[in-house]
């Protein structure tokens, strides 16, 4: 799709901002948010992947920008949506999706890990969803994107902060999303499943042959494409997805079913 095509796509006119968005899932959204109209922001503490990232989008003639941002920081969360709003007057879709995996059960995670994990997968999507809601409640509309996990939805032995910080982002959701409503604001949750992004490398260092035995879990019998999830944030980022508010969205191959 060209840039001229992508003026009247899916998400035309809307301006999004993706936390995580430097590789991975978070730079499969971006890219096909670009494709469907929407000025995109990636956010990022890897300058190097998120710039390349922009550039390239760029070079297709699309609209995206690369900010280094710490999901963890009050001010930088309002730094960040104040200069998304002055540059573009707007904000229309935040996609929480910074995350981090470690490993750790309950028998051997060292609280300054369990404090990294809530900060980042937990903390970091409070403080995204409480600032770019106060533009959308002023705009009256808007849609936010919480990226959860599987891991979210069932016990995760072996990952408790991930899988505590998973469930949590889930109840943020509900919660938020009761709150606003009125004023036309939506919020979701997407929870995938084994996605191939460079977060795989976790099972990898665990033993050799992990990864394969978790994919056999896993009803279809393959893992996702990280545009595969995208698809289904692009849903929850259009207008398409109007009446959806705190709401679960699985794509995992069956693995929760």
């Amino acid at each position: 799709m060209s840039s001229a095509e992508a003026m009247a796509g899916r998400l035309a006119g809307k301006v999004a901002f993706i936390t995580g968005g430097a590789r991975g899932q978070g730079a499969s959204e971006a890219a096909m948010f670009c494709r469907e109209g929407a000025t995109v922001v990636i956010g990022d503490v890897l300058d190097d992947d998120g710039e390349a990232t922009a550039q390239a989008l760029r070079a297709d003639g699309f609209a995206c920008s690369y900010v280094h941002h710490d999901v963890t920081s009050e001010s930088a969360w309002a730094a960040v949506v104040a200069g998304i709003v002055e540059q573009h007057g707007r904000f229309d879709v935040l996609v929480n999706n910074a995350g981090i995996f470690p490993r750790g059960g309950i028998l051997d995670t060292a609280l300054a890990v369990w404090e990294k994990v809530i900060a980042i997968n937990q903390t970091g999507v409070f403080l995204g969803m409480q600032a770019a809601a106060r533009v959308m409640v002023e705009q009256r509309s808007g849609s936010i994107i919480n990226i959860s996990s599987v891991a979210g939805l069932e016990g995760t032995p072996g990952f408790i902060g991930y899988g505590t910080s998973k469930w949590a982002v889930r109840g943020m959701t509900k919660s938020a999303a009761k709150e606003l409503a009125a004023f036309g604001v939506r919020v979701n949750s997407v929870h995938p499943g084994i996605i191939e992004t460079p977060m795989l490398q976790t099972f990898d260092d665990i033993a050799p042959g992990v990864r394969d035995a978790v994919k056999m879990r896993i009803p279809m019998g393959r893992t996702a494409e990280a545009i595969e999830v995208a698809n289904l944030v692009l849903y929850l980022a259009s207008d398409e997805s109007s009446y959806s508010s705190g709401s679960e969205f699985i794509v995992d191959g069956g693995w929760s079913a």
